[in-house]
């Protein structure tokens, strides 16, 4: 029965620690919070949103990728120059007319 116990403890402590791996990737991944940048900017230029919802979403991703930066050491000025758009996707419902 110990046996069983410490293999079952050390699964658990094993898919515990992919869960916080996991985690901590997905809180670092300056990539995610660039697509979400830009997935915002074209929902501006699309006229989903105003400009004034854009720069609210804009500024909070920007100071979450300048506190990235800090925690790795890396550079913390970013600016809208940094970014760019390479590419959409789109689709389109409704008649073809």
């Amino acid at each position: 029965m110990l046996i069983i116990d410490r293999l079952l403890a050390s699964g658990i402590r094993f898919v515990l620690d992919k869960v916080a791996a996991a985690a901590d990737a997905e809180l670092n991944d300056t990539d995610a919070l660039r697509e979400q940048l830009l997935e915002a900017q074209m929902r501006l230029e699309l006229g989903e949103i105003d400009q004034q919802e854009f720069d609210a979403l804009e500024s909070d991703l920007l100071a979450r990728i300048r506190e990235i930066r800090e925690r790795e050491g890396g550079p913390t000025v970013v600016s809208p120059d940094e970014y760019t758009i390479t590419g959409i996707d789109a689709t389109f419902e409704g008649d073809e007319h």
